[in-house]
């Protein structure tokens, strides 16, 4: 595959990646602030849906596409910014396996309370807290990765 196409790729799934997690971020965010059981409900339906049909498929895409890359390149993968970059992305990996289970848990939670016409429990809203939380050095970790793509400092050595 040419440079210029896993290039393209490559960008394009992390432009869906971030708009996906973004996206879902608030629109989550902001149906649990508004409180509504049956939008909260259809809000986590469609964030567990988003992961699974945009999200995973990036977070497959991207580094598949950068190993590619890098191949194509005159950088190693113990290249500083290149090696900071792939512990980022572990790191952001390891927040985001939790949250994938988290929000298919409160896709549940809100699910139940739409059907016995409750409100939502405080395991729902204690999963909405780590779920937030998680998310926060998740997206740090994917803004510096973008940083240090493009701007390739020389770190050390």
């Amino acid at each position: 595959m040419s440079y210029l196409t896993l290039k393209s790729l490559h960008i394009f799934s992390l432009v869906l990646l971030f708009g996906t997690g973004l996206g879902s971020a608030f629109y989550k965010f902001m149906a649990d602030l508004h409180g509504d059981v049956r939008a909260i409900y259809t809000t986590n339906k469609h964030v567990v849906l988003a992961d699974w049909w945009f999200t995973t498929p990036t977070v497959l895409i991207q580094p598949i596409t950068g190993y590619y890359l890098q191949q194509q390149l005159p950088f190693s993968l113990t290249t500083p910014w290149l090696l900071v970059s792939v512990m980022l992305y572990l790191l952001a990996g390891a927040c985001w396996l939790p949250v994938v289970f988290l929000q298919i848990r409160m896709r549940e939670l809100s699910r139940q309370a739409v059907e016995q016409n409750t409100g939502l429990t405080g395991e729902y809203f204690r999963c909405a807290r780590l779920w937030f939380w998680l998310g926060v050095p998740a997206f740090a970790a994917m803004v510096l990765i973008v940083m240090l793509m493009v701007l390739k400092p020389a770190l050390w050595g």
